[in-house]
């Protein structure tokens, strides 16, 4: 992502227009630039559409769907920056996504953003980001795991907001008895299941 935006601000900064009006739109490209969070759109995969967005610290937000007007209407009000297609910025994020969903990777190589939620929510997601792959955690687990042993409902409403479904596992936590709970996915709790048994998990 890094060398992304580098090249891009050599691109701009290798003739730069002369004139101060002229320099100072040079520099609001380039700021924004910088601050932007880019997507793009999966039309068909196991679980359905996705829509994936990346900012220059990770992912930022995975969503069910099609929505694309109200996922980048959401991202903007969370974030407070532009929000830019862009399938090169989003590729490898998809990629993976794709290899995962195919059964041809188990666990992710890439960075995520956390900045948009609280530091509750962060404490829950990163824990659930623990659980790995072929395994589940009940929903006390996890709050036990992050200091507040009496916060299981509260951890579920956490994970139920969770902005970055499948890269951050929130399908691996389930109800005290091993049963699956709703899942925000598209599809509920048929997903839920169809994510963990192709992790190879043994679900009630």
């Amino acid at each position: 992502m890094t060398d992304k935006i580098e090249e891009r601000l050599d691109a701009l900064y290798g003739a730069p227009p002369p004139g101060s009006e002229a320099l100072e739109r040079l520099h609001r490209k380039v700021q924004q630039w910088q601050e932007a969070i880019w997507y793009d759109a999966l039309r068909d995969s196991a679980v359905g559409p996705l829509l994936v967005a990346v900012s220059d610290q990770g992912v930022v937000a995975v969503e069910f769907g099609t929505n694309e007007a109200g996922f980048v209407r959401e991202l903007e009000a969370r974030h407070g920056v532009t929000v830019l297609r862009s399938m090169d910025q989003v590729r490898e994020a998809m990629s993976q996504i794709l290899q995962y969903l195919s059964g041809d990777r188990r666990t992710f190589e890439l960075d995520v953003d956390l900045r948009g939620s609280t530091e509750f929510q962060r404490k829950v997601l990163e824990s659930a980001g623990a659980v790995p792959p072929g395994f589940v955690a009940t929903y006390g687990e996890i709050a036990a795991r992050i200091g507040q042993p009496q916060s299981a409902r509260a951890v579920g409403q956490a994970l139920a907001r969770n902005p970055i479904p499948i890269i951050v596992p929130c399908h691996r936590v389930v109800a005290v008895n091993g049963s699956l709970t709703g899942y925000s996915g598209a599809g509920g709790i048929e997903t839920k299941a169809h994510l963990l048994r192709l992790e190879g998990a043994t679900i009630a």
